[in-house]
């Protein structure tokens, strides 16, 4: 699978530089020779997109470098990396673009416009627009956020270009030259695009919260597994697109052997790697009391006493050790609650007034995914 994702995202980046490199030399010797600043920095503006190709096509190479004992988790962030890298390229695009026009209402220059410039610049329109489509199908096809950023290059080219065809054929009719004011425009576009994936990518190299698609799947299934009574606290680890590495607790009751639970948990590793090719290289146990039914009275109780307090999302892992006269629970509190050590003081003072005779132990989980 990894290897075939490669072969994607270096062909489609290939055509990309090879479309571009026509392009870009179509448009800077029509714009040399018609006098067009647009055209000419809209030549200059399609090299960056073979640039943006050619960085993707290195930053894939090396994200697929097999792991070291330097990086033990593989070398997949490097796509991060590099999509942050064509992501600077777009916002340099427009901050030339914008350049670009305010020079042109500075100083305008006439350009001189034919029938043929106009026809190369309309088929520059299909081939960039035919192209965005192709990359961006082939992005979301492999997960690839590289080529969903050049994809969108692509496409603010075509609103570029299309500026300039418009902007031609205003001043070819009308002797009235708007191309620049229209280039400002499409460059504050174009400058927009690029910090939204400047965004992305630094989202993508701190962490980010995995879909609620994919973790809601995972714990569901995860909790149809025999003899699991419940499944918490997944957490995944992003070290690339599509490489997922993490843990997760489960609910099993208190008459299982070690040896049942090891089978379980082998059995939830493998299914869960098998379907979604997410390592969960750890799972976790919370025991579920059996043995007196008072102390399923006393749950019921202590999740009431939790679920008054205001922030609290969730509380699982509740069990009561009747030998060492301990309860134990685990609360997810929301992101947006600031005082969280007060949640946890209330929940506890209330828990040991309700149950004098037992030990509070409570563990306060961040709310990490849905």
């Amino acid at each position: 699978m990894k290897k075939d994702r490669k072969k994607v995202i270096i062909k489609t980046s290939g055509i990309n530089i090879l479309s571009n490199v026509i392009l870009s030399s179509s448009k800077m010797f029509l714009g040399i020779i018609s006098n067009s600043i647009s055209i000419l920095s809209d030549g200059i503006n399609n090299l960056t997109d073979t640039l943006s190709s050619i960085i993707t096509i290195i930053g894939t190479k090396l994200a697929n470098k097999e792991p070291d004992k330097e990086h033990p988790y593989g070398h997949g962030r490097v796509e991060y990396i590099t999509s942050l890298i064509v992501a600077a390229i777009v916002l340099y695009a427009g901050i030339s673009a914008l350049i670009a026009s305010v020079s042109n209402i500075i100083k305008p220059v006439e350009p001189t416009i034919t029938y043929l410039s106009l026809s190369i610049i309309l088929v520059s329109i299909i081939v960039k627009y035919s192209l965005s489509r192709y990359i961006k199908s082939r992005g979301k096809e492999v997960n690839s956020q590289t080529l969903l950023t050049c994809a969108t290059d692509a496409f603010n080219d075509v609103l570029l270009t299309l500026s300039v065809l418009l902007g031609n054929i205003t001043f070819l009719l009308f002797k009235l030259n708007i191309e620049a004011y229209i280039g400002i425009f499409i460059s504050i576009y174009i400058l927009k695009a690029g910090i939204d994936f400047i965004r992305e990518s630094i989202n993508n190299v701190l962490g980010f919260r995995v879909s609620s698609e994919l973790s809601t799947a995972i714990k569901r299934d995860v909790a149809k597994e025999e003899n699991v009574e419940g499944a918490y606290d997944l957490h995944l680890t992003n070290y690339g697109p599509d490489n997922y590495i993490g843990s997760i607790h489960i609910e099993v009751l208190d008459t299982l052997t070690v040896a049942e639970v090891d089978k379980i948990s082998r059995n939830i590793s493998k299914n869960i790697y098998d379907k979604y090719g997410v390592l969960l290289h750890t799972i976790g146990v919370y025991s579920v009391n059996t043995k007196n039914k008072k102390f399923n009275e006393a749950k019921d109780r202590i999740k009431e006493i939790v679920f008054s307090n205001k922030g609290v999302l969730q509380t699982h892992g509740v069990y009561i050790n009747q030998n060492d006269k301990t309860i134990y629970l685990d609360v997810v509190v929301d992101f947006n609650v600031k005082e969280r050590d007060k949640i946890y003081k209330r929940i506890y003072k209330e828990l040991q007034k309700e149950f004098k005779d037992y030990s509070i132990n409570i563990t306060i989980d961040f709310d990490i995914n849905d």
